[in-house]
């Protein structure tokens, strides 16, 4: 969530990417810093830090997957209006009722969103993006399934580590296993909108898989005639 994101950003700058799928990958480095420092010292001013990024990196992929399909470095101000104004609100009722259920159904909201718009590519426009749309909305729901069970057996996952060798019980860590797969599905999500964005765009993407293991985005113009 934080050193690869960073690659994403220097190689979309060095491609000359719009600005808009910097700023994606910037806010997940943004998001997993904030979740470090929270996870590190579990005071509230960083649990802040941790959970406003989600809602704003989500808006802004929000906005690269409703404008995949426009002119090269087009603005639509009132989406844009939309998700800064969605966002301000938000923090606003979030700092003043501190409820961690209302950052959860708006985050959901977003995720929602997002699930229908990919939902929508994979089906009508570009069908055999299905692989990695679907690939990173599983990983992403397999980390939040995690997370819900780390919740609700917390007590019983802890005794249980008690039980048995720490090379065991590491793997019932569940809530780690939320942050590892909800930040490499979001992260495969920036690829498959950069990925529908640079179709769109007539430039000839491809995912190559960096020491045969990390996933990335090489591309090219079409050739002019």
């Amino acid at each position: 969530m934080i050193i690869p994101p960073m690659f994403g950003a220097i190689q979309s700058v060095r491609d000359g990417l719009e600005k808009r799928y910097i700023a994606s990958y910037l806010a997940l480095t943004v998001v997993g810093m904030g979740s470090w420092c929270f996870h590190m010292t579990l005071k509230y001013e960083m649990q802040l830090l941790d959970e406003l990024p989600m809602i704003y990196s989500c808006c802004i992929f929000v906005y690269c997957m409703f404008e995949c399909f426009k002119i090269k470095n087009s603005v639509n101000y009132h989406l844009l209006f939309t998700l800064v104004l969605f966002s301000l609100i938000v923090t606003t009722v979030y700092l003043k009722v501190k409820e961690p259920i209302f950052h959860q159904v708006m985050y959901g909201m977003l995720v929602f969103t997002l699930v229908l718009r990919s939902i929508y590519i994979v089906t009508w426009v570009y069908p055999w993006l299905r692989g990695l749309g679907y690939t990173s909305l599983g990983i992403f729901l397999l980390g939040f399934l995690f997370w819900n069970i780390d919740n609700i057996f917390c007590e019983s996952l802890r005794n249980f580590r008690k039980k048995v060798p720490p090379i065991i019980g590491i793997t019932t860590q569940f809530h780690a296993w939320w942050h590892i797969l909800t930040g490499l599905g979001s992260y495969l999500h920036i690829l498959f909108s950069l990925y529908t964005r640079t179709l769109y765009l007539r430039y000839r993407p491809k995912v190559k898989f960096l020491f045969g293991i990390w996933p990335v985005i090489l591309f090219e113009p079409l050739r002019k005639h």
